[in-house]
């Protein structure tokens, strides 16, 4: 259960999320931080609801695989067109052939009075299992929340009365769901064949904040923080269930929760379903709903120090936002006409190499301008390493780092024995005597300290670059040496002293090439040329190596006549 590097969504015990009064304990430290995470990188989790629970659990799903399996064929009038005005009033059974799946919809405080579904009999225990899985999707709610650094119960306007008031209808529904009962959508010809192949691999994501979801069979399909599609109800135990993310808490957070796409594999073998089971797939899944009348906003995230991009700035009604007819494509970006095939797994590298190579063509954009100064270099270092080294250290052990003043730290802090900062200090390895503040405010020696800190042997790295520079800087008189021209200060200082500079014949070369590219200048070929007091190296190049040689004899000749 603990957040440190997993690699598939992390399993959480429901009752670890639950929050009481107090400081909060380690159980749900770790599992808010594995929630946390494992929607952040695969837009799922898996929640275990308690022992005590699955009995019901698992009658309630037996039962909807009766009711399903005793449906008739499906007709025309069972037929549901989506109405984006009617999104918090489907109740009861209704079949939705273009996802070839069938469903019905419990929503206490309204009664089911459309034809032929009074007469006939619902699941068993629904009331009972949406009271536990409306609880469960809460306390949920209240952990990602606490995850964001919110409010607690941030959400909590968004929400339907507990209990319910006299004559109110929840806006939350429980959804007993058949996706592809044999016989029942492929024999009623109700969609043409080209429609109903397209849909069976149809990407969605659920309108609600979150959706809860148990089922007899694998067939959900996620989509990861990679674009990479997996199932995800392959493995569950008696006690799992599924937990996702809807749009409207991606609306309500800002977009720091991202929805998660879902499709439904469909293709399975009618033959060997009719022999197993002689009905489809079967779930039961409860989607907590905003109320129609709420409104989405991000206030809270404002409260809390998060960015709110420019689409998440106004707040927007919730029954004007379920009935935008092109959410999907405004949110994620989608295009027009959607993949239904599974992609390739060259698919999921190209975008990485394709931003591999403008990271590697910024990079010699940068090496051919002005090389940085030292404090800029210590700054963009120090960004590098916070990202590299300590948020992976932070990462692994579930840590959120808060940074301190750089005043009160230095102090206060440091100096105490017991401090705010002293544990995380601790934890993630952070330098002695450095204030614990972000690397960006550091002083320049603290930040020399904090680099050597996390990348032993960084300073004598730096000190041979830095060497390079002063090469550089010297390599006028350099030049003024490799074409024999006067020099302003005298015979005596025509030849450079630093006779390292002069040893390597490549190294000439190189100092060249680097004066051309911190002057912004091409690299040519040809003779050096002196023009009155001042050297042409626009031409120095080709010449360098052969320039360097003569240079070292006339050295050795000059210091052998002055022996």
């Amino acid at each position: 259960m603990a957040a440190a590097g997993i690699t598939s969504p992390a399993r959480i015990k429901l009752k670890d999320l639950v929050a009481v009064d107090g400081l909060p304990s380690e159980s749900y430290k770790i599992a808010v931080a594995s929630l946390s995470q494992s929607l952040r990188n695969y837009n799922v989790a898996i929640i275990q609801v308690p022992q005590s629970d699955d009995v019901l659990l698992r009658c309630v799903l037996d039962s909807v695989r009766m009711f399903f399996h005793l449906k008739p064929m499906v007709s025309a009038d069972t037929v549901h067109a989506e109405d984006p005005h009617n999104w918090n009033c489907t109740v009861g059974y209704h079949a939705e052939p273009q996802h070839s799946r069938e469903v019905f919809d419990f929503r206490p405080g309204r009664m089911n009075v459309e034809g032929a579904g009074v007469t006939e009999l619902p699941p068993t225990g629904l009331p009972n299992l949406f009271a536990l899985l409306g609880n469960a999707t809460r306390v949920c709610l209240d952990a990602i929340a606490c995850s964001l650094e919110l409010r607690s119960f941030s959400f909590t306007d968004l929400l339907d009365n507990v209990p319910l008031k006299s004559g109110e209808m929840s806006t939350s529904v429980l959804s007993s769901c058949c996706h592809n009962r044999p016989g029942a959508h492929h024999s009623a010809n109700l969609l043409p064949s080209e429609q109903g192949a397209l849909s069976m691999y149809e990407e969605d994501a659920d309108r609600g904040l979150l959706t809860l979801m148990k089922s007899d069979r694998p067939g959900l399909q996620i989509r990861d923080l990679q674009g990479r599609w997996f199932v995800v109800d392959a493995d569950l135990g008696p006690q799992d269930m599924v937990l996702y993310i809807g749009t409207s808490l991606y609306q309500a957070t800002a977009g720091h929760l991202g929805p998660s796409m879902y499709r439904t594999d469909n293709s399975v073998d009618l033959s060997q379903a009719q022999c197993s089971a002689h009905v489809g797939r079967c779930t039961v899944s409860f989607k907590l709903m905003p109320r129609a009348t709420a409104i989405l906003h991000c206030s809270a995230m404002t409260a809390a120090g998060h960015p709110v991009g420019s689409p998440f700035q106004h707040p927007v009604a919730v029954h004007d936002f379920m009935q935008r007819a092109n959410l999907m494509d405004q949110l994620l970006a989608r295009p027009g006409v959607p993949t239904f095939s599974f992609p390739a797994p060259v698919e999921v590298f190209v975008p990485a190499t394709a931003q591999l190579k403008a990271a590697m063509k910024r990079k010699k954009q940068v090496s051919r301008g002005k090389p940085l100064a030292p404090s800029k270099r210590l700054r963009l270092e120090a960004q590098r390493v916070l990202k590299e080294r300590v948020q992976e250290i932070a990462d692994a052990k579930g840590l959120k780092i808060r940074y301190c003043n750089l005043k009160e730290c230095e102090e206060q802090h440091l100096n105490a024995v017991e401090s705010p900062c002293g544990r995380l200090r601790e934890a993630i390895n952070w330098p002695v005597g450095v204030p614990f503040v972000h690397p960006h405010d550091l002083p320049n020696r603290a930040k020399q300290a904090f680099l050597e800190a996390y990348e032993p042997g960084w300073s004598a790295n730096q000190d041979g670059e830095l060497g390079m520079e002063d090469a550089v800087q010297d390599q006028h008189g350099q030049m003024l040496s490799l074409t024999g021209a006067a020099h302003a200060g005298g015979e005596e200082q025509r030849y450079p002293v630093k006779v390292a500079a002069m040893e390597d014949q490549r190294f000439a070369v190189k100092t060249v090439f680097d004066y051309l590219r911190a002057k912004g200048k091409p690299v040519p070929t040809g003779k050096p040329q002196v023009v009155g007091h001042k050297v042409d190296i626009s031409r120095l190049a080709k010449a360098a190596f052969e320039a360097g040689g003569r240079s070292q004899v006339a050295y050795l000749q000059h210091m052998q006549g002055v022996s």
